[in-house]
């Protein structure tokens, strides 16, 4: 509806045509790519802003177990859909079949302006702080610096996505070896201090020594913290389709990735605090730096090396898959249909990929960018888990592969609602800000969206404007046959697999 009519016959075909070139390039593995996608800048970010908001060492730890334990939930009720409701584009999919056009249309509103472009932007201003930290190591790198080389990196990476798939995964491939090289450099060394006895820090006695008393507004904020090195937990619904058995991978997945990385997150922390004192860990720049300058030496130039390929490759996953919910939306007819639109020759989905880089600057520190999204990220993540119980209550006889316990989705949502809560009563005006920028999408759905008998020269100015961004981008719609999906039905006849009990 966003376009005029000869457009809108095309949106079934989105997904196939850009599922075809991504399979030519991609084998999906639910365990690695999981896995990979959650570890990434989040861990070298996050901790300054835990151990902020808890107030001790101790307390801080707690949470990244426990943040783990929360991810864990919602990846089992994750599964559940995303077998129940088999389609690409995770939380906006299952939310648009549940709840309908409107409360979908938000999330993605949310997503798009906030949610993908504040995470870049969080994750791109990390990679430049680390590249220019052993270039001023005696001060905070030059506002003006750190923006214009992130500014740099987005661009960069953005040409490599729309030029080619293939050398898209390639980086995303190589890149990640940083990642891992840096965590097992920083756990390995950190081994070897509490091996020589510098774990004084870590008793009992000093760990749970608060700096100030935290309020709980205070421990929700530290959760938050804590809940963006976690993001990305939910990414293999954004892939369903392209799973290979979901009803056993899927599941598979989860249960091995989550406590993977919750054990690698922990003693990563532990690493940092065996070597630096809380007051050293709060005033870095950038904390794996600061690490490696006390405990490495002359190597110590290997970190931000590291942290920084590691950010580097996070920013091209993000813009390698934040794509795939505008085409999702543009199927839906809740974006414009130029974001279904593909190059002719790389068949990369550049209009698309440019609306992903409009990265939202706030003014303020990492760790307070990282409050913003974790908030809306928090936020569909508890729509979308009421959904589940919505569409038991709605369709109670519709046949699912994998049920979880009742327990877990009503274990979620509590814990959810708490976080949420205190969250907004601490930092108002952040949170405030999120949700007045996602209500902002109710008079855009119904203008854009709901609104079918617009005026003619409207629909006339949309084509004009979609045709010279063809010509610009040469983009057209894919020329291959649709995919059918097919309608989700009801099997009174079969019972489901429960993972976690009988709800």
């Amino acid at each position: 509806s966003w376009c005029g009519g000869q457009y809108r016959n095309h949106r079934n075909i989105i997904f196939g045509s850009i599922f075809i070139a991504l399979k030519r390039c991609l084998i999906v593995i639910p365990f690695s790519l999981s896995t990979g996608n959650i570890i990434g800048s989040g861990i070298f970010i996050s901790p300054k802003g835990v151990l902020e908001h808890s107030g001790s060492v101790g307390l801080a730890l707690i949470v990244w177990v426990l943040g783990g334990c929360i991810a864990a939930l919602g990846s089992l009720c994750y599964a559940e859909l995303g077998v129940t409701i088999p389609k690409s584009g995770g939380d906006y999919s299952y939310v648009t079949e549940i709840f309908g056009g409107l409360v979908g249309f938000l999330l993605l509103w949310s997503a798009v302006l906030i949610m993908y472009p504040t995470t870049l932007a969080v994750i791109a201003l990390t990679f430049s702080n680390y590249v220019l930290q052993p270039v001023f190591p005696d001060c905070l790198p030059p506002y003006m610096a750190t923006r214009l080389l992130s500014t740099v990196c987005l661009l960069f990476l953005t040409w490599v996505n729309c030029s080619s798939v293939r050398l898209a995964t390639r980086i995303q491939d190589v890149f990640t070896v940083g990642k891992l090289a840096a965590l097992g450099l920083i756990i390995v060394v950190g081994l070897v201090q509490i091996c020589k006895g510098n774990y004084e820090g870590l008793t009992p006695q000093v760990a749970f020594e608060f700096s100030r008393t935290p309020s709980v507004g205070q421990v929700a904020l530290a959760f938050l913290q804590a809940s963006f090195a976690f993001s990305g937990w939910n990414f293999l619904n954004y892939v369903t389709e392209e799973v290979v058995e979901p009803r056993r991978n899927l599941p598979r997945a989860i249960y091995i990735s989550i406590p993977l990385v919750t054990f690698v997150y922990t003693l990563t922390n532990i690493a940092y605090f065996s070597a630096m004192s809380p007051e050293e860990l709060l005033s870095s720049n950038a904390v794996a730096v600061t690490f490696g300058e006390k405990l490495l030496g002359m190597f110590s130039v290997i970190m931000p090396i590291s942290v920084a390929l590691s950010t580097f490759g996070g920013i091209n996953g993000y813009l390698f898959t934040s794509s795939r919910l505008c085409f999702s939306g543009a199927r839906e007819g809740h974006l414009p249909s130029l974001l279904a639109m593909i190059h002719f020759k790389n068949c990369t989905p550049i209009p698309a990929l440019l609306c992903s880089t409009i990265v939202i600057l706030c003014i303020g520190e990492t760790h307070n960018l990282i409050n913003y999204v974790s908030f809306i990220n928090y936020l569909s993540y508890g729509v979308t888990i009421a959904g589940l119980l919505y569409y038991r209550w709605k369709k109670p006889k519709l046949y699912r592969p994998i049920k979880v316990n009742l327990l877990v989705p009503v274990s979620y949502l509590l814990f959810w609602a708490l976080l949420l809560g205190f969250s907004l009563y601490s930092e108002p005006v952040v949170c405030g800000v999120g949700l007045v920028i996602m209500l902002t999408g109710v008079p855009v759905y119904f203008l854009g969206v709901h609104w079918k008998t617009k005026p003619k020269c409207i629909y006339d100015f949309i084509e004009s404007a979609t045709y010279v961004a063809q010509r610009l981008c040469f983009v057209v719609f894919p020329q291959f046959d649709p995919i059918e999906i097919s309608p989700i039905e009801e099997w009174p006849n079969k019972s489901s697999d429960t993972l976690s009990g009988n709800s």
